[in-house]
C-alpha cells in the first residue's frame, strides 16, 4: 500500500513538475501603473534644486524601495518657455505601491538627509512653481514598461510623449480598443518606435485621455518613423475603419531628453 502511495505521491509530483512551464507561460502580467509627476518652475536656480533633489534624494530612495526603472525628463522647448517643466515618471505593479511611496520616505532617513534642500525650502523660496500629478494605468496589450534600446548619447535622445483626448468616456475607450484589439500598438512594434509606455489616464487634468511614449536616438529618426507610419498600408487601413472614426478631439505632443541621471 505505501509503495502504492509512494508511487502514486511521485507520478502526481513529476505531473506538476511537468506542467509548471505551461502554468507560468500561461499567466498574464499584470498591467503596471504609472504616476507621471510634472514640475513647473520658472528660473535655472529652482531647475538646479530640483535636479539636486532627485538625482541624489528621491532616486535613490526609490531604487531602495524596489522601483528601478525612474523616468526624469526635460522639454527640449524648455530653453524658450516661460512655464518650464520637468517629469518624473514612477512605474509600480500596484497602486497601493504608488500609494505607499510618500510613508516610506518619511521613514527613510537617507532620502530625507539629501533632500532636505527641496524638502525644508521655505514659502518664498520654493524649488518649484507648481506641481500635478497623473495616474496613469498600462494597456492590457502593454501591460508593462519596457526600456528603449537606444544607441545614442542621453543628450542626443528623443522621447515622444502623446497624450489623446476624446470628447467622451465612451468615444475614449473607442480610442484604447483601436491601441489593443485594432493592433496600433502591433503596427507601432513593427515599425520599431521604441515605445516606453502606454497607458489611460486614470486620474488627471485633462480626461478623458491616454498616455503613450515613444522614443528615438535623434529627431531625424523620429521623422523618419512617423514617415513611414503614415505610409504603412495598416495604418491606412486601420485609421479608414468607420468605427475607428472621430475618437480622438485633441492631441498634445511634448519632446523630452532625459535627465542624465534618469535610469533610461
Amino acid at each position: 500500500m505505501n509503495r502504492k502511495m509512494n508511487f502514486y505521491r511521485i507520478t502526481i509530483l513529476l505531473v506538476i513538475i511537468s506542467l509548471s512551464p505551461f502554468y507560468s507561460m500561461a499567466r498574464k502580467p499584470v498591467r503596471e501603473f504609472y504616476q507621471f509627476t510634472i514640475y513647473h518652475f520658472n528660473n535655472a536656480l529652482q531647475e538646479k534644486m530640483l535636479d539636486t533633489y532627485l538625482e541624489q534624494a528621491l532616486l535613490p530612495a526609490l531604487h531602495r524601495a524596489g522601483i528601478t526603472k525612474v523616468g526624469v525628463f526635460k522639454p527640449i522647448a524648455n530653453d524658450t518657455l516661460t512655464d518650464k517643466t520637468l517629469y518624473v515618471l514612477i512605474p509600480a505593479k500596484t497602486l497601493e505601491k504608488i500609494i505607499s511611496i510618500p510613508d516610506k520616505l518619511k521613514r527613510d532617513t537617507a532620502y530625507q538627509s539629501a533632500g532636505a534642500e527641496y524638502i525644508n525650502a521655505i514659502y518664498n523660496d520654493p524649488s518649484y512653481s507648481r506641481m500635478e500629478t497623473l495616474l496613469l494605468r498600462a494597456f492590457t496589450k502593454a501591460p508593462e514598461m519596457q526600456l528603449p534600446a537606444l544607441k545614442a548619447p542621453k543628450e542626443e535622445r528623443v522621447y515622444e510623449l502623446r497624450s489623446y483626448e476624446s470628447a467622451t468616456e465612451k468615444i475614449f475607450q473607442n480610442k484604447v480598443h483601436m491601441f489593443n484589439e485594432g493592433d496600433e500598438i502591433g503596427l507601432f512594434k513593427r515599425l520599431n518606435f521604441n515605445a516606453v509606455f502606454y497607458s489611460e489616464v486614470i486620474a488627471g487634468s485633462k480626461m478623458p485621455n491616454l498616455m503613450y511614449m515613444t522614443c528615438f536616438d535623434n529627431r531625424t529618426e523620429r521623422d523618419a518613423h512617423w514617415k513611414s507610419f503614415g505610409s504603412d498600408p495598416y495604418w491606412k487601413k486601420l485609421s479608414s475603419m468607420p468605427e475607428y472614426k472621430n475618437n480622438v478631439s485633441h492631441i498634445d505632443i511634448i519632446f523630452l531628453r532625459p535627465a542624465a541621471y534618469s535610469d533610461y
